[in-house]
């Protein structure tokens, strides 16, 4: 008989060339099941909730991958954290509800970018904040924001995929918040293009220091051109901060579950 267990992640991605697991590349993937293996004496077929582009961070990822009962589900997260931490923490390890999968079962992503307009960098902090010296004004990029929420096409906001598929998604929340020299973005959404959350995070700066006017935003979303948006703000600046699923443990993808995040503005 076999279960699924469920993980929580945080991880520092600087080292690491995403999450999907490349010959010759170092992934947070290829690191987590070389891992599981000490503990599994074979490799889970893992599924992930956020595909994290190479330097991004999470503190709230979630992996799930069916296990044999026998598997000492408490044992896992110390033993786990042993040959990983502290550049990868598992901070939860638990049996999921039966059909439970980690990108199936979630009805929404929640990514952070920060930014830092200080004169200099901090090197306790550099690693995970984007350095971009000068004020940004945040009633432009909030006025832009609410330009963007809500369902979209996406098309100018992200790399298209390969395969052709829908560029549609739903932004339930896009939020500008600042806290002396840190600004943050915090999007909201029930799954993510490819490079999305950093193409937003540049367009709203462009608005932020002028050189963008918050009522373009709708001509760039209509133009389905990536040219016509902002540049591609630094992968080091973005965490996946959080998952949600349902409150019955996400059997199911569909309805969803309340969160914190407004749609836009202030928090």
């Amino acid at each position: 008989m076999t279960r699924v267990v469920r993980l929580t992640l945080a991880y520092d991605g600087t080292g690491f060339h995403g999450w999907a697991k490349q010959r010759e590349q170092r992934t947070v993937q290829g690191v987590l099941e070389l891992a599981l293996q000490r503990f599994l004496r074979d490799v889970p077929k893992l599924s992930v909730a956020g595909r994290t582009d190479t330097g991004v961070h999470a503190r709230g990822q979630v992996v799930s991958f069916p296990a044999a009962d026998a598997v000492d589900v408490g044992r896992l997260q110390p033993g786990l954290n042993v040959l990983l931490a502290p550049e990868v923490v598992v901070t939860d390890a638990r049996v999921a509800p039966e059909g439970f999968d980690a990108r199936h079962s979630a009805t929404a992503r929640e990514y952070r970018y920060r930014i830092e307009t200080g004169p200099f960098p901090d090197p306790f902090t550099a690693r995970f904040v984007w350095h971009r010296p000068g004020e940004l004004s945040l009633p432009r990029m909030r006025a832009a924001a609410r330009e963007l929420v809500g369902e979209r096409d996406f098309a100018s906001f992200c790399r298209l995929p390969r395969d052709g598929s829908a560029t549609i998604r739903n932004l339930q929340g896009l939020v500008i918040t600042r806290s002396g020299g840190l600004a943050e973005v915090t999007a909201r959404a029930n799954a993510f293009l490819h490079q999305m959350v950093r193409s937003l995070v540049g367009t709203l700066v462009a608005v932020g220091e002028g050189r963008i006017e918050p009522d373009r935003v709708p001509a760039i979303l209509a133009a389905r051109d990536r040219a016509t948006a902002g540049q591609l703000a630094p992968s080091h600046g973005l965490t996946l901060e959080r998952v949600i699923y349902r409150r019955d443990g996400g059997r199911s993808a569909a309805g969803g579950e309340r969160g914190r995040l407004g749609r836009s503005g202030r928090r």
